[in-house]
């Protein structure tokens, strides 16, 4: 049996979602996220997850999400 230990995430500024993704270490990510949006959170999607059950919602949720606009 695969091992469950990815969560999938959002990472919110106020209410507004600005990054979806998946991760084996949450903190980390929260931090690495609040160097470009300061004072944001991660919000955790459901339960940890395989790696591969993690990456098709990471796929589902990229299509749902408007791209940014270049500057």
């Amino acid at each position: 049996m695969k091992k469950r230990d990815t969560y999938t995430y959002d990472f919110k500024v106020k209410n507004k979602i600005v990054h979806s993704g998946i991760t084996n270490d949450l903190e980390r990510r929260e931090a690495e996220h609040r160097q470009r949006w300061p004072g944001g959170r991660i919000v955790k999607v459901g339960t940890a997850k395989t790696e591969d059950s993690a990456r098709e919602w990471e796929a589902t949720k990229r299509k749902t999400i408007t791209p940014r606009l270049k500057k």
